[in-house]
């Protein structure tokens, strides 16, 4: 009886979740009903999953609306009618159209009009077209001429957007954020009814009591509609079936592949190698696989005719094949990864790939992508309501002034001394928080299907210009559809710059091989760096916490850097298991502190659970899961399916189990936290080895040409830290960095020999045209002999040419700044810039006589980080107070358990909280030598002395010492006094002034005379 159902997917209108309607359905009697969320199918699969469980048979459909103006509902008969309203809804939201009054009549479908849209414009009604009479239209049909002629055509449409009045008024608010309006004007025509809410079967059938034909035809056409997904853990792939059209064919391709592979990968490949390859190919092929592994193999091998750089990674990487068709760089068989934590036997899913590639080259894969296979599609995920976006929408939506809606949304309130209005807004920001706002793209995922996307799903067209669809990654894994990630980051854009950069700065160097990474292995600089943690700008490997552990370990291997990549993972560190990892490794004999069993299973990293596969091998060995047991277990550990019932089960066989084998209670809880607290984070070894490849490539090219990295690092905007620790870090590394200059800069940062030109880039205004009419200009027609000679060729704005000149960016001229911008505001203007006229028709310029002013000592500074955001002379110059016997890093050593003071130029503050939920830091600083002091600040102290944003501190504080690094822990911080910006100090402005006031009356009398003279 019930044909136009929402939940809150009709979004910024509903506000039911699926499973509180097939409760409420359940409730009131009913065993069939339609869901018809406006323009959007975001919770139809999911809907066929759940609604079995509640007794209900689902059918799928949609309401067709513009904004919040019903045109007509969609019903779909069948699997096929389904795709059929998903390919119609598709093309109103790629094109943006407007929906019509008439829909097309489409096969397998059901549409129903409003009777009352129908009344005012009537026309022709096809076979499967009827008129929705709503329960107040029903009382008033009798009153009405004609309407008999119509009553086949009838069916009940009674509309359920809302549980309850607060569901209605939750609905108003979202309306009035929907058009950005208040409350109290939003439109009627822009809400739905009161009354459009779920009545017991019984009830809403008495309200049609007098038309028992309207309720016959809503009978009969529910009747007519059967929906069929197989959903759930165990479905078959729907993705792409086959890559050459023939199965048979795929798996001799991959197979012919895969041995064309080893001549690349192995120089003499054994029996071990052999039959690890036919173990996989066999398995591969009996799972369905083979067509996954090459359609990843066909992105890559377009993306290295191109000359991109990737990284492959994820599960996949424990797989020989994958290695041998150059999805990963990882060598399984040298690490000996855990093969069944990629695929089994009894996983229906495919393996997982996450394909990295620079950050300039992922949109033109994505597009071959799309342009290759021809049933592609973007992934979506739901972007909810959270607390802070909502009490702010919900303010303004109620006419809150600003500071009322500041202190609601920063949650620093009694909430006993809120009036009225306020707490409404808590009260419906609480029921609105989590509520899905809109659909966003998934940073990666791409399906690639069997059949077309709209079999399953309607999809809308983003920015980014491909199809994406309405459901997110759980549901697509649901309906056997598994995306094909294709990341971007900006470590591979480093390397790939980097070789590029040392091409012309070292012509004649022999050209580096970045994929021999058995040579990167055995260097002896790359140890060096590992060893003593120098490793900024390098993936993976660079931040603080990174840095430290790695000091910790002192590694200097790649096992070592795989495990440490793994460990640094929150999971392991919450497990606790992080600080006993390093015990074990450091000193061996710590290691007989593991269970026996644990140590066992995992004897490479001493009994300590660190990978992914460790899940597995707990639960498969020590807990008796089988493996298809195990691997749910693990993925229900992500907290992809943690509130499943699936995972529910198997974590009481998990305890079973152990009871059974004898573990002892105390013994299986323990093992039982280890491994829930940190499988979310953790890396699959494959995973973190093909990080250690990408970290080991970036370490070779630090180790060798740490300029050229640098400046790479410094173009890609990549790394943890900001620009400015890279200019640092190619500072201490011997360049001499110089200010952005008209002559020798480029768009991009420079290196010429070892100075380093900062690109026109990083100066925050400067037009991205104006930057790169300077550099095309001068590569036309030479360098620019002077200022005249540069305003002449290059059209450029007062504003702009400002902004150069007070980057030094004119210091060739030999003129000070300060002169130059009076010049510059004397020859150009604030129109807009003309484009120059060749040489035969310029005239030459009027020079003007200005006072010599002289630059003000540190006035450089102050301008660099007002352009480029930071100084490029030493921050410590720059403070009121020159420090006086302060400790540097390198001393720490010889203070250990004293108290200290230091003075430190903040980089990066890593905020956390304790176990208790008290706020704390990890503060990283640059002494007065360039080197790292690391500091902790406990509650107390992160209350009472907090950071005050960039700048130089002193810090005083207690030397500890863990695993040989040494830090403060903080007991009081103060941040340091700069001088007083020269610029506009009035010693400076009174003597820049009497200058000028000399110039003028010097000016002034000369007109003055040669006036007398005439």
């Amino acid at each position: 009886m019930y044909i136009n159902n929402h939940t809150y997917y009709s979004l910024r209108y509903g506000t039911i979740a699926p499973k509180e309607l097939l409760s409420l359905a359940q409730q009131s009697g009913l065993q069939k009903f339609v869901l018809t969320d406006i323009n959007n199918t975001s919770a139809c699969l999911d809907f066929v999953r759940l609604a079995p469980k509640y007794g209900i048979e689902p059918v799928l459909g949609v309401d067709f609306r513009n904004r919040a103006q019903q045109q007509f509902i969609g019903i779909a008969r069948n699997n096929n009618g389904f795709h059929e309203l998903n390919k119609y809804l598709s093309y109103f939201l790629h094109t943006e159209e407007e929906v019509p009054q008439k829909a097309l009549v489409l096969p397998d479908t059901f549409m129903v009009y409003p009777f009352k849209n129908f009344k005012a414009k009537p026309f022709a009604l096809a076979e499967s077209e009827f008129l929705g009479v709503t329960p107040k239209e029903a009382g008033q049909l009798r009153f009405q001429k004609g309407w008999q002629k119509y009553l086949p055509k009838m069916v009940v449409l009674q509309t359920v957007s809302f549980k309850n009045k607060q569901d209605f008024n939750a609905h108003r608010l979202l309306r009035a954020i929907d058009n950005n309006t208040l409350l109290s004007k939003l439109d009627a025509s822009e809400q739905g009814k009161l009354e459009h809410k779920m009545l017991p079967l019984d009830e809403l059938k008495l309200l049609y009591i007098d038309f028992p034909e309207i309720i016959e035809n809503t009978e009969w056409l529910l009747a007519q509609c059967s929906i069929d997904f197989e959903l759930g853990q165990d479905v078959e792939p729907k993705n792409q079936r086959s890559y050459t059209g023939n199965e048979g064919l795929d798996f001799r391709l991959m197979r012919k592949l895969a041995y064309a592979g080893m001549k690349y990968r192995y120089r003499r490949p054994g029996k071990r190698i052999f039959n690890r390859l036919e173990k996989e190919l066999e398995i591969i092929r009996d799972k369905g696989f083979v067509s996954y592994f090459l359609i990843n193999w066909k992105i890559l091998k377009y993306a290295r005719s191109k000359g991109y750089f990737y990284v492959g990674r994820g599960s996949g990487a424990n797989s020989i094949v994958a290695y041998l068709l150059r999805i990963t760089d990882v060598d399984p068989v040298e690490l000996d990864l855990y093969f069944e934590r990629f695929i089994n036997l009894y996983r229906k899913n495919p393996p997982d790939f996450d394909i990295d590639f620079s950050w300039t080259d992922r949109d033109d894969v994505t597009r071959f992508i799309f342009e290759r296979f021809p049933n592609a599609s973007l992934l979506a995920v739901y972007n909810t309501f959270q607390y802070k976006a909502v009490v702010r929408e919900l303010g303004k939506v109620f006419g809150l002034p600003k500071h009322e809606i500041d202190v609601l949304s920063s949650g620093k309130f009694d909430v006993n001394k809120l009036d009225h209005l306020n707490k409404l807004v808590l009260q419906y920001g609480s029921l609105i928080q989590g509520f899905p706002n809109h659909l966003s793209i998934h940073a990666a995922g791409i399906l690639i299907s069997e059949k077309p996307i709209h079999y399953y799903t309607a999809t809308f067209m983003p920015p980014k210009g491909y199809p994406t669809t309405q459901f997110d990654m759980i549901v697509a894994e649901d309906v056997g559809l598994y995306k094909f990630d294709i990341l971007s980051q900006r470590g591979l854009g480093k390397i790939k710059d980097t070789l590029e950069v040392i091409r012309y700065n070292h012509p004649t160097a022999e050209p580096i091989d970045i994929h021999n990474i058995k040579r990167f292995k055995r260097d002896p600089r790359v140890k060096e760096l590992l060893r003593t943690a120098k490793a900024i700008g390098c993936f993976y490997v660079e931040s603080p916490a990174m840095r430290m552990l790695l000091k910790k370990l002192q590694v200097d291997n790649y096992l070592g850097l795989v495990a440490a990549s793994s460990v640094i993972r929150p999971g392991v560190a919450k497990s606790g298991m992080m600080r006993e990892y390093i015990l074990r490794y450091r000193y061996p004999e710590k290691r007989k502190d593991a269970h026996p069993v644990m140590q066992e299973l995992m004897p490479e990293t001493y009994g300590v659970m660190v990978y992914q596969e460790d899940v597995i091998k707990v639960a498969h060995f020590f807990a008796g899961l089988s493996l298809g047991e195990a691997d749910m277990l693990r993925r229900g550990m992500s907290g992809k399916f943690r509130s499943r019932e699936e995972f529910a089960k198997v974590k009481r066989k998990f305890f079973d189990n152990c009871e059974e084998k004898g573990h002892s209670r105390a013994l299986t809880e323990e093992v039982w936290r280890q491994t829930e607290s940190f499988a979310g984070y953790a890396f699959a070894k494959g995973h973190s080895a093909s990080y250690a490849v990408e970290s080991y490539q970036s370490l070779f090219l630090k180790a060798y040409y740490p300029l050229e990295y640098m400046v790479a690092t410094i173009n890609n905007f990549g790394g943890f830290y900001r620009t400015e620790l890279y200019v640092h870090e190619a500072r201490m590394h011997g360049a001499d960095i110089c200010a952005p200059c008209v002559n020798r800069s480029r768009y991009e940062t420079v290196i010429l020999g070892k100075e380093i030109f900062l690109g026109f880039i990083l100066l925050h205004q400067l037009e991205i045209k104006v930057a790169k009419q300077i550099v095309t200009e001068r590569e036309l027609n030479g360098a620019f002999a002077d200022f005249n000679d540069f305003v002449e060729r290059v059209p450029i704005s007062v504003e702009q040419a400002s902004i150069l000149i007070r980057i030094n960016a004119f210091r060739f001229t030999g003129k000070d700044k300060r002169s130059l911008l009076w010049e510059a505001h004397f020859k150009l203007d604030k129109k807009p810039p003309q484009e120059f006229e060749p040489d035969l028709f310029r005239l030459k310029p009027k020079e003007f006589s200005i006072p010599t002013l002289e630059n003000v000592n540190y006035a450089d500074a102050f301008d660099e980080m007002e352009i480029i955001g930071f100084p490029l002379n030493n921050p410590f110059s720059l403070l009121v107070e020159q420090p006086k016997e302060q400790i540097l890093a390198k001393d720490l050593v010889n203070h250990k358990g004293k108290i200290v003071t230091a003075t430190g130029y903040l980089v990066t503050v890593k905020n956390t909280m304790t176990g208790n939920g008290k706020k704390m830091h990890f503060g990283t600083f640059l002494d007065q030598e360039g080197h790292w002091l690391d500091t902790v600040h406990f509650p107390p102290v992160a209350e009472r002395y907090p950071f005050r944003g960039r700048g130089v501190y002193t810090i005083i504080g207690k030397v500890m010492e863990e695993f040989d690094c040494y830090n403060i822990e903080v007991e009081k911080m103060f941040k340091a006094a700069i001088i007083e910006d020269p610029r506009y100090s009035e010693k400076s402005l009174n003597a820049e002034g009497a200058k000028f006031s000399e110039f003028f009356a010097k000016t002034l009398a000369h007109f003055a005379v040669k006036k007398k003279e005439k």
